[in-house]
């Protein structure tokens, strides 16, 4: 009987002796290049939330081989299986406290590649700027600026790694804000074609918005749990707004999006039931998030107004994703337990459901005109179909069959087609081709059989829609988006999205925002 109780006392520390081995090869092998913390450095943040796109049996050949494209060496030659399967368990264990990552640190790790006004205001290369696109290409952590008249590559850059959220344009197209996973935020100069300035806004980060004025970057955090804002002339933090309720719950920030006509950033959590409005005017609106008796200035009732203050909507659920319309009124979330709500920011609540079961990827709908009214299309992550819904009622005018569920949706005024993609399942080489007034599928293309097409995006005049292949040997194909025929093809590696200043600077109905 008092064998057991030794046997336990074996176990345990054989298991704290292994996972201190695992510590100490982390400590020899990677600390170096990704921290000491696993927080990340030169190289990313080695954490859970941010290793989500790469299994566990797939870290094992990473560590053992090295990532090609990257300085990520291999290390088979170093340590045997059991050490490295010591380290993936490792590097997969949760911290056990929030780490923290504030104005100090934000502050601390900005580099400044050229200081504001250092630069000459003119473009180096001759284009319209209007016109251009950024490439991301997340095959070897590069991007492709490219000129969308000619569709020749004008400028290739190395980007941090695993870049996502899509960058952000800004100034007419003078700069575009990267995001990275591991919270880097990169200014480029896109007149000088260098790099301005970067700064780690976060340790696992979600996306970034860009104030109409030019002025802000907001950042959203799953790692820690926070909004940060920063100065866009040299990304210098300006505040952290730590997300979290009146009682004190923590939430992750799903997203943040710029709403220009209302001077605001508009950001939804993800572990609350809230959506937040942050005012960036230099006069914010008096009482603006707060409960006021009397709004006169002459009541004394409103202590002095502070600056990026806080407005906070209390919803029917929490928003996983979430659309805004083109006048900035209203958003329509979903949640990952299916349903949708639509929430009216002037009146601060919800004023409508929408039945869009499945999981709708709404930050990737879209909008046009059809019969007098108002249509928002969405594809679905989780149901191969797109639902057309009547913004003035909310009800679904209909659900389109497609070849799979999709992820990305995209058009242009000037075209009469929606494009939407058939992301996920066997049948992820195809892109449907849909006529916006008949609601039906007019043509579907298979630019790279065996391939993932994706993510569509129109020159600014709308004649020419751009496919992503998503693959290593992947590309950017042209098709002229009445005809629908090949143009070009550009060969990338594993270009992702691609975006249009134009379109992204005027909030084009056909695209994201």
């Amino acid at each position: 009987m008092k064998i057991l109780p030794a046997l336990l006392l074996l176990f345990a520390w054989a298991g704290a002796s292994a996972g201190q081995d695992a510590r100490e090869i982390y400590l020899q092998h990677c600390a170096q290049c990704h921290g000491p913390d696993r927080l990340g450095a030169a190289g990313p943040a080695l954490l859970p939330q941010n290793l989500k796109r790469l299994k566990k049996k797939n870290a094992v050949q990473v560590i053992a081989r090295g990532r090609q494209a990257t300085q990520m060496e291999g290390f088979g030659d170093k340590l045997n299986k059991e050490q490295i399967q010591a380290l993936v368990d490792y590097i997969y264990t949760p911290l056990k406290n929030m780490p923290v990552w504030g104005l100090a640190e934000i502050r601390a790790s900005q580099i400044i590649h050229h200081k504001p006004g250092s630069l000459p205001g003119q473009p180096k290369f001759k284009a319209d700027i209007d016109n251009l696109f950024m490439v991301v290409e997340l095959g070897d952590h590069h991007a492709t600026l490219l000129d969308g008249d000619t569709f020749d590559p004008i400028h290739r850059l190395a980007t941090r790694f695993a870049v996502h959220g899509g960058p952000k344009w800004a100034q007419g197209g003078r700069y575009i804000y990267f995001l990275s996973r591991d919270g880097w935020v990169s200014k480029f100069d896109v007149f000088n074609l260098v790099w301005a300035a970067e700064v780690r806004a976060g340790i696992n980060a979600r996306n970034l918005a860009v104030s109409q004025d030019g002025r802000y970057v907001m950042v959203a955090n799953y790692l820690p749990h926070t909004l940060v804002l920063l100065d866009a002339k040299d990304l210098s933090p300006i505040k952290v707004i730590e997300a979290k309720d009146a009682q004190g719950n923590s939430s992750r920030v799903s997203a943040v999006y710029t709403a220009d006509p209302r001077n605001s950033f508009i950001a939804a959590m993800k572990d609350i039931p809230e959506v937040w409005e942050i005012n960036y005017e230099d006069n914010p609106p008096r009482g603006f998030g707060k409960w006021v008796h009397d709004y006169r200035p002459d009541s004394g009732d409103e202590p002095e107004a502070e600056r990026f203050p806080v407005r906070r909507i209390k919803l029917k659920g929490i928003l996983d994703d979430f659309f805004l319309t083109q006048s900035y009124e209203k958003i329509i979330g979903s949640t990952r337990g299916g349903g949708a709500q639509v929430v009216d920011l002037d009146l601060g609540r919800a004023v409508a459901g929408v039945d869009l079961p499945g999981l709708p990827h709404l930050s990737s709908a879209i909008t046009w005109p059809r019969n007098g009214t108002t249509v928002l299309a969405t594809p679905n992550i989780r149901k191969p179909e797109v639902t057309v819904v009547d913004t003035a009622t909310w009800k679904v005018i209909k659900r389109i069959p497609t070849k799979g569920p999709g992820f990305f949706m995209r058009s242009h005024e000037k075209t009469p087609y929606a494009w939407t993609d058939v992301f996920f399942g066997p049948n992820k080489d195809l892109m449907h081709v849909i006529d916006k007034q008949t609601l039906e599928i007019v043509k579907t293309l298979k630019p790279a059989p065996g391939k993932t097409s994706a993510h569509v995006e129109f020159t600014k005049d709308g004649k020419y829609a751009l496919v992503s292949i998503w693959d290593m040997d992947g590309a950017i194909v042209v098709y002229d988006a009445t005809t629908l025929e090949e143009i070009k093809r550009i060969p990338m590696k594993k270009p992702s999205g691609k975006y249009n200043v134009h379109n992204k600077l005027t909030r084009s109905a056909g695209t994201s925002h």
